[in-house]
């Protein structure tokens, strides 16, 4: 058994921020003009560890959806 504490950041500001806009995972997948997926999202907003490259995504595609200008220290802790 793999020990999970390592990548299992807790649940991030995105999951607010998310709500706050009334957005679920499907929508900033819809909104998102690169390859981002509904997994890519849910591991976002659980607090798992993500490349710098899937934060950005994730990040454009909330602003996109959001019509916001957040920053990734806005909705990431880590």
């Amino acid at each position: 058994m793999t020990d999970n504490t390592v990548n299992d950041l807790g649940l991030q500001p995105i999951s607010a921020l998310m709500a706050e806009h009334g957005l679920k995972p499907g929508d900033l997948v819809d909104s998102s003009t690169e390859q981002i997926t509904y997994k890519m999202v849910n591991r976002a907003v659980k607090g798992r560890r993500l490349t710098p490259n899937a934060r950005q995504k994730i990040l454009n595609a909330l602003n996109k959806a959001a019509n916001k200008q957040y920053s990734l220290k806005d909705i990431f802790n880590y």
